[in-house]
């Protein structure tokens, strides 16, 4: 089975920055359209952003021009980089592929909080 491990969240303040990475157990990586998703308490898991194998990005309306996914092909690895970081950012962030794997990895949780 795949492994998904996601890290870098963390407690921050409104404004600050944070750094997600996930790394993918999958020889496959580099041709699979990643994407970020993340789940608020109480709320429905989201798409955040999606990054195809060549780099082109998309984003929900809500995170634009704060948040830039990317990714390390050699690597296995998917970034999101976090500016600007509100409140309502708050969740666990997930990784995962498009289509998605059968499974999710645990997650990383980011709390925005002053």
């Amino acid at each position: 089975q795949v492994q998904l491990v996601e890290s870098g969240g963390g407690l921050v303040q409104p404004g600050g920055s944070l750094r997600l990475s996930c790394v993918v157990s999958d020889s496959m990586f580099s041709i699979y359209v990643m994407v970020w998703y993340r789940q608020a308490p109480g709320k429905q898991r989201e798409l955040v952003a999606d990054i195809t194998s060549r780099g082109i990005t998309n984003y929900i309306d809500s995170v634009k021009g704060r948040f830039t996914i990317s990714r390390d092909n050699a690597k296995h690895l998917v970034y999101l980089q976090m500016n600007s970081l509100k409140p309502e950012d708050t969740a666990v962030y997930y990784c995962n592929r498009r289509p998605l794997f059968g499974h999710w990895g645990q997650g990383t949780q980011v709390t925005v909080s002053s």
